[in-house]
């Protein structure tokens, strides 16, 4: 895009999407996929966060699942798909974020994870995790996944 287009976007109030990484947690016997709640509303969401300096995009999804949902366990390198949101802020805006999400193959949940005390956490077959989300586009990604075990 030339910058004369660039620039009137953002006059526009076209605004890039901020990245964050997310977890697809599966459970390797069954397939089920873990959801936890989100701080603010509620709703059931993956784990997901910012990029982390000194980690790669799954490495950081890693750490979002471990201190988010308490699950530890092996991500795969590859994407299985993006998805978009708006994060709201603190101030009552909200920001576009594009996530990128990469499957983990999920261990045992453990009780004593950073964020405990401030979200449940609930397996679902992919189709009900499916329902469960709000975002489109996570639904697309959680429709896709292979049924039964990982």
């Amino acid at each position: 895009m030339k910058p004369w287009g660039q620039s009137l976007r953002l006059l526009l109030g076209w605004r890039p999407a901020a990245m964050q990484v997310g977890a697809v947690c599966r459970c390797p016997e069954n397939g089920d996929v873990l959801l936890i709640t989100s701080r603010g509303t509620g709703r059931w969401v993956i784990p997901k966060g910012w990029p982390m300096e000194g980690k790669t995009l799954p490495g950081a999804a890693a750490t979002e699942a471990w201190e988010e949902a308490g699950v530890e366990g092996h991500v795969h390198e590859a994407e299985i798909g993006r998805y978009r949101y708006d994060k709201e802020q603190d101030r009552g805006w909200s920001v576009p974020v594009e996530v990128r999400v990469f499957l983990m193959d999920a261990g045992p949940l453990r009780p004593d994870f950073p964020e405990a005390g401030q979200r449940k956490r609930r397996w679902f077959s992919p189709q009900e995790a499916a329902q469960r989300v709000v975002e489109p586009g996570l639904k697309k990604i959680l429709l896709a996944l292979p049924k039964g075990s990982g």
